[in-house]
């Protein structure tokens, strides 16, 4: 069986006396666990002891986690998946004291079934990016009680075609926030000397390679009329009406990743086909510069076969 391992970390600005019982308490980990947000009303089951606590549902399948030890400085458990298909891990949670507060590990190692070895490299950047959300979500939920992030499933829908005028470019997604909000504001800088109202952003993602850690997409601006002259490196193009399945995601955007996550997981239990003609894309609902990042909404649209 081909063996993987996956690693992530993250800087919590806290004591390991205040980030530890968050991890240590499963009944905590509704509140940070990437994995839960895709199916909110999973059935959870705990030992009353807490030594371990198990999960059935129709989207995240079902597993169940046991405490192994804990050290002080590493927690490790023992994880067990029994759909999509059975599987085991050793997962550990290291604590490290930083000068900005607590330094935490979260790593896994684990096998892949047989007939699954072509898709290794895929299953590590795909859990490492489940291991990123989850550990952004639980430096928000130590520091400050609470994490601005609420995911909504509006099911199928049919979205109307946009013209639109944009950006394309391609990045490392580390940086896609910082790349992006650059292509933005000179669509806005642009847009400064033109009378308009109900100004309508959005992004499509044309490609993200996981693997590599890298995206592709096309920041734009709604038109009801594309002008004849454009400024250099600029484009233009029709986004067709489609029917799409929608998920709407209230809060920061720093934690878009998981609506994106649970969508594709709702796709993968089969809620909906997702096109392969046809890219998924982003709408921003509200202006962050006068949002409260907890207002901010967000509507991800995957267009449907």
């Amino acid at each position: 069986m081909p063996k993987f391992e996956v690693s992530q970390s993250v800087v919590i600005n806290a004591p390991i006396s205040a980030v530890k019982p968050k991890i240590l308490d499963f009944k905590d980990w509704i509140n940070w666990s990437p994995w839960l947000v895709a199916e909110p009303d999973c059935k959870l089951d705990y030992a009353d002891d807490g030594s371990w606590y198990s999960w059935d549902g129709d989207i995240i399948g079902s597993g169940k986690m046991h405490h192994v030890s804990d050290d002080g400085e590493v927690i490790k458990l023992d994880l067990a998946f029994f759909k999509p298909w059975k599987s085991q891990a050793d997962v550990e949670f290291r604590f490290a004291e930083t000068s900005d507060g607590t330094k935490v590990t979260w790593s896994m190692k684990s096998a892949l079934p047989f007939f699954m070895f072509f898709m290794k490299n895929k299953m590590v950047a795909w859990i490492g990016m489940d291991y990123q959300r989850g550990l952004a979500k639980l430096k928000d939920y130590v520091e400050t009680g609470d994490v601005p992030s609420n995911v909504a499933f509006a099911g199928r829908v049919n979205h109307r075609g946009i013209r639109y005028v944009g950006i394309s470019n391609s990045c490392d997604n580390e940086v896609i926030g910082e790349v992006m909000s650059k292509d933005f504001q000179s669509l806005k800088t642009w847009l400064a000397d033109k009378e308009r109202e109900g100004v309508e952003f959005f992004s499509i993602y044309h490609k993200w390679d996981m693997v590599n850690g890298k995206a592709s997409y096309t920041a734009a601006v709604a038109m009801e009329e594309i002008p004849s002259e454009l400024p250099a490196g600029f484009v233009s193009g029709t986004y067709n009406r489609s029917d799409a399945y929608k998920v709407v995601h209230t809060g920061a955007y720093r934690h878009l990743g998981n609506a994106w996550s649970a969508g594709m997981m709702h796709g993968q239990a089969k809620q909906f086909k997702q096109s392969k003609t046809q890219d998924p894309f982003e709408k921003y609902m509200n202006d962050p510069a006068v949002t409260a990042e907890k207002d901010l909404v967000t509507e991800v649209y995957f267009p449907c076969r």
